[in-house]
């Protein structure tokens, strides 16, 4: 493994690149956001795009993805803000936290926002899971395909022309510099960074008994009758995770320390039990953890030096959520064990070495890290 040399990011995670300088995508993303886009002409972009969907809206102009954390409460702000009509949509996970259902009701009502909140039988959902998990090591995977698939078949069905999804990932977190600078949420990019290994719904249809039916919620529709522009705002505003928790604040987003579930921010990741356990397994495939992500983050953003991030790496560890594990294992009706020997079968043998005794990364990071 080879680390940025100016944040702490591996090249071992997917869409990170190193240049001859050991400067990775994901901090010349940073670079594009601060140097070379033109900040003024994509708003400008954005209100022409607003215009135009208020000429193609019949009902609602647009649908904005909500799970109720910060980034939902800012692209609601700002497409009210744009005069935009909205309609808020959820993929209810089936591990909901207190904290994230109470931010989601209050979005909808100090936003004063229309709201769906779609509901999978959740032994769609538990069997879906469970198949995802043991067959390509991710929990996460029915997450991603119904948050993604859900709003835009809602979009076709109501005829709304517009999705307002968050930020660009390839932007903020690596990718080439053509994905860095697209605006554009599309089936292409769905099929490679959507977290869906490649499949969709028909892929799982027989597994775990699940059948064409249980898969209607998780099925993006090809080839619609209607044309819906799915696209990014953070294309066309500059995106900062702590400036959106600032502007949620202001209308009644809360969070807290206690909430903290993975990584540094204690105001992200914070509305799903499960969400943990998706960036957890980073671990066994790639070598570092959600904490890396998040002090990359800060780094480019001039909060901490790269020493710090590495010397909070150092004190922070693994952090294994083993609540959240023990809860994921109790939805399933499995012992924890289950859990642990699936993760062991994904542990990426490019990354890892046995030496005997334990696993480990050579090179790592952080020399002195106990592997035990």
């Amino acid at each position: 493994m080879r680390y940025c040399t100016q944040c702490i990011l591996p090249d071992t995670r997917p869409g990170i690149r190193l240049d001859e300088n050991g400067v990775c995508t994901a901090c010349h993303g940073h670079r594009d956001k601060e140097e070379r886009i033109d900040w003024p002409a994509r708003a400008a972009a954005f209100d022409t795009l607003v215009a135009e969907t208020k000429a193609r809206a019949t009902s609602y102009d647009c649908i904005v993805p909500v799970s109720g954390g910060k980034d939902s409460w800012y692209q609601i702000i700002m497409a009210r803000k744009a005069g935009l009509n909205v309609l808020a949509v959820t993929w209810r996970t089936p591990a909901r936290t207190a904290i994230g259902q109470r931010n989601l009701e209050a979005m909808i009502r100090n936003l004063a926002v229309d709201h769906i909140d779609y509901t999978i039988d959740p032994d769609v959902e538990r069997r879906f899971m469970k198949a995802a998990y043991e067959e390509r090591g991710t929990t996460g995977l029915p997450m991603h395909m119904a948050l993604f698939a859900i709003p835009i078949r809602l979009g076709i069905q109501l005829r709304i022309p517009l999705i307002l999804w968050g930020e660009n990932p390839q932007l903020e977190y690596g990718g080439s510099e053509l994905e860095r600078l697209s605006d554009r949420l599309d089936a292409d990019w769905l099929s490679k960074h959507g977290c869906l290994e490649s499949t969709d719904a028909d892929h799982w249809i027989g597994k775990e008994g699940l059948t064409a039916a249980n898969m209607l919620a998780y099925r993006v529709p090809m080839d619609p009758e209607y044309e819906i522009r799915s696209v990014f705002l953070g294309a066309f505003f500059k995106w900062n995770s702590f400036k959106n928790t600032e502007v949620a604040q202001e209308y009644g987003f809360e969070y807290g320390k206690q909430d903290l579930k993975t990584g540094t921010w204690d105001f992200a990741d914070i509305d799903c039990d499960f969400i943990s356990l998706h960036h957890f397994l980073k671990w066994y495939k790639f070598g570092f953890t959600r904490a890396f992500d998040t002090l990359s983050v800060q780094i480019r953003y001039g909060m901490i030096t790269r020493a710090e991030a590495i010397a909070e790496i150092a004190q922070r560890g693994v952090e294994i959520p083993e609540k959240d594990i023990a809860a994921f294992c109790k939805f399933q009706g499995q012992p924890e064990s289950w859990f642990w020997e699936i993760a062991e079968r994904f542990r990426n043998r490019d990354v890892w070495q046995w030496d005997g005794d334990v696993w480990r990364i050579p090179d790592f990071l952080i020399p002195e890290w106990s592997w035990k």
